[in-house]
């Protein structure tokens, strides 16, 4: 039975985007996603007869305003309502700074913070005209407790963390709530070309003694979706394992 929601997922192809699109659907959401490349996960849900009418995708670049816009406008006219949104698509460089080049640092602003608060202006918009909905924008614990080879990731979670906060201000009286999950070393594609023994001492300073999986993030941002936290806004939820503990 169809819970008549619709959410829009960033980056949702694969790593955590994948696993959060599937839990929506499971769920019966209507879901939009986007990402730059199609993946064997996309191509699945487009064939299948299971999720017809329910899943809608484009291929298209986060960083791209004009596809951005164009985006939000076709879930609308498809669906005629958002109810909720996933800032999920997100860039690392494991880099010093001071290596770092001109373009990759603007890449990872511009991903990370710059297209989140332009997708989320826009999406906004129509929520703004159900008096409804809720957004969580996928931050890290390296926002906040800052990590090795990743300043200009750092700085744009925390520059992620702090538009929750005055987002929430700012939407909560229309009924919009928005909050952030801060996940810790998760078993993805951005931790897979990490050395065996920076993995190895990171699963040692978790009390938890693993990398997390995406099974462990989705229920989350279920629960940040649903009417269960509707009196939940402006923060922002560590699921680490207990390393920042």
């Amino acid at each position: 039975m169809n819970n008549g929601k619709v959410a829009v997922v960033s980056g949702g192809s694969r790593g955590l985007g994948k696993a959060i699109v599937q839990t929506l659907l499971d769920e019966d959401y209507k879901v939009a996603a986007f990402s730059r490349s199609e993946s064997d996960f996309i191509n699945t849900l487009r064939e299948s007869e299971k999720y017809r009418g329910r899943f809608y995708w484009e291929a298209a670049d986060a960083a791209d305003d004009a596809a951005m816009k164009q985006f939000v406008l076709q879930v609308y006219r498809k669906f005629s309502r958002i109810d909720g949104l996933v800032n999920n698509a997100g860039l690392n460089l494991d880099q010093l700074l001071p290596l770092t080049n001109d373009e990759d640092i603007d890449r990872i602003l511009n991903l990370n913070i710059g297209s989140v608060i332009k997708l989320t202006r826009n999406v906004s918009r129509v929520m703004l005209k159900q008096n409804s909905g809720s957004i969580v924008n996928i931050s890290s614990i390296i926002g906040s407790r800052g990590f090795k080879g990743t300043s200009v990731y750092s700085a744009s979670k925390a520059a992620l963390d702090g538009l929750t906060r005055s987002l929430a201000r700012e939407l909560g009286s229309k009924g919009i709530r928005v909050n952030s999950l801060a996940p810790g070393f998760v078993d993805t594609d951005m931790t897979k070309n990490m050395p065996e023994k920076q993995k190895s001492q990171i699963i040692r300073r978790t009390p938890m003694g693993r990398l997390g999986e995406t099974d462990d993030m989705t229920g989350l941002v279920r629960f940040l979706l649903s009417p269960e936290s509707s009196f939940m806004t402006g923060q922002t939820m560590a699921i680490d394992g207990g390393l920042t503990c």
